[in-house]
């Protein structure tokens, strides 16, 4: 094993030049995935409604195709997941990854071409893994296997030709077959479709296997650990896994779970890099061992465009370049794909780091904030809070969810919290005053709204139970995969939920 970790580790170290070239020419290498995807796409269906072949710059793109959301793309996708082909992609689309979508009830299925999975999914799996051994020359994860906790695969009920599943699914049931050698456990318990069946039997079947690197939605694995602890009687992974050093998470932010990593694998020499892979692409992998900002991945068959978040709701929004962006605003992602998405907005916004090479890093939700007074709490700002506010009173968070209080005659409004702490806070009340004050330094709204309580009162932060969330995702049939708790929502429509659960109980 030690060889094959030696040859593995070689070839990847040869992609960071590469990596370096679009870092120094960023709009070079835009500019040509843009006129190959135009070009690619010319004699589709999509490609000849809005005239492809006489596009000759940005500007007529965006003058013949709107913004696109799921809804305005989900007739042509229905019709591919029937079998049709050559609808928005030029190669045959035979795979969807199957989104829960956490602003929505309804699954979204994304189209993932050939091109989409070699070019784009693989290779930010592969790149993630030789910045890894760029930055960490002396690892020796191919010395024994990586586990990810994937989601389901299914044959689609449309057609015999089509598939669904998870992101993570699709990828497992398409790796190449020398991948297989690398990562545990076996396909068919890794893609069950029950959640807890497979938690059990992963954790059961991994105890003795060498496992170097770990993978997937941080939650997840946090079950999953708390299982094996279970079963073993041991106090961390270590005693378990003593060789682990590798921790590729994404998905969600990893604040909230830093402390309960460091508790369940504690060492300093854990490695953990954070990437930013959607169903609708790859984007970005965090290349700098002591920042929590991602590269963005420009050479993955993806297009980029940028939609400041205040111009959302124009009736023409104009999107920026990349050239164009600056830093420290926020941007709703719009991204043209090889797989046939069309200035496609995900429902992500970003914000930028650095402009060379350009970094991002996730700040939220196009939908998942709270604005109901005007305060526009993003994402990004109740992490910030709610680290601050751990970091101060020795708590530390499992999982929360955050919605408004609305005004009821009396009193004014408030944002209540939802919140499952691994450890709770030695001042409770310490815990909810520096997640308010924390959240007035960095959000001018937010303090405007909380101005001698004139919109906004104090937070109201409850307790919950050990297992609320995890019970509330399994009451609603979204355990595993990419599912994850909505953050902050402009409605109260996750939080009575909860609570009426809670009742019930």
């Amino acid at each position: 094993m030690s060889i094959f970790n030696s040859v593995i580790s070689w070839f990847m170290k040869k992609r960071i030049h590469q990596i370096e070239l679009f870092m120094k020419y960023p709009n070079e290498v835009q500019e040509e995935w843009f006129e190959s995807l135009i070009m690619g796409a010319e004699n589709t269906e999509w490609g000849k409604k809005h005239h492809y072949k006489s596009i000759e710059n940005l500007n007529d793109y965006r003058e013949r195709v709107p913004i696109q959301t799921y809804d305005s793309l989900k007739p042509y996708i229905e019709r591919m997941l029937k079998g049709e082909q050559n609808v928005l992609w030029q190669s045959e689309v035979r795979w969807f990854a199957k989104s829960s979508g956490t602003t929505s009830d309804r699954s979204k299925f994304i189209p993932v071409s050939e091109e989409a999975l070699e070019e784009c999914h693989f290779k930010g799996g592969k790149d993630a893994l030789t910045i890894y051994y760029n930055n960490r020359p002396d690892a020796k994860l191919f010395s024994g296997k990586s586990l990810t906790i994937g989601g389901s695969q299914q044959v689609s009920q449309f057609s015999p030709e089509t598939s669904f599943g998870d992101l993570s699914a699709v990828i497992m049931k398409n790796l190449p077959f020398w991948a297989e050698f690398g990562r545990t456990p076996d396909l068919d318990i890794a893609l069950l479709d029950n959640f807890e069946e497979k938690i059990e039997k992963i954790a059961k079947t991994t105890l003795d296997v060498n496992v170097t690197g770990i993978g997937g939605v941080p939650t997840w694995n946090i079950v999953l650990f708390n299982r094996i602890l279970e079963l073993t009687g041991k106090d961390n992974m270590l005693e378990i896994w003593p060789n682990l050093e590798f921790c590729f998470h994404g998905g969600v932010s990893f604040t909230p779970y830093r402390e309960q990593f460091k508790k369940l694998i504690p060492t300093d020499k854990m490695y953990y890099l954070e990437s930013y892979n959607a169903s609708e692409g790859y984007f970005g992998i965090q290349d700098q061992v002591q920042h929590g900002d991602m590269l963005l991945m420009l050479d993955y068959g993806i297009f980029y465009e940028f939609l400041p978040v205040e111009h959302m709701h124009d009736d023409d929004p104009k999107t920026l370049t990349l050239d164009e962006v600056e830093l420290g605003k926020n941007y709703a992602l719009i991204i043209t794909t090889n797989a046939g998405l069309w200035r496609y907005m995900i429902g992500d916004t970003v914000k930028f780091t650095s402009l060379s090479p350009y970094r991002i890093q996730i700040s939220g939700r196009t939908k998942h904030y709270i604005n109901t007074f005007g305060e526009e709490v993003i994402i990004d700002n109740a992490e910030r809070a709610l680290e601050e506010a751990c970091k101060n009173t020795g708590a530390i968070i499992r999982d929360y969810t955050a919605a408004p209080v609305y005004f009821d005659g009396r009193q004014c409004g408030a944002h209540e919290w939802l919140i499952e702490f691994v450890k709770a806070p030695a001042e409770f009340e310490r815990f909810v005053d520096i997640l308010d004050e924390t959240l007035r330094q960095i959000n001018s709204d937010y303090d405007a709204k909380r101005f001698k309580d004139m919109a906004l009162r104090r937070p109201i932060v409850r307790r919950v139970a050990e297992g609320t969330f995890f019970n509330w995702l399994k009451e609603r049939g979204k355990l595993g995969g990419q599912n994850k708790v909505p953050r902050l929502a402009n409605d109260r429509e996750y939080v009575d939920a909860i609570l009426r659960m809670l009742e019930l109980a």
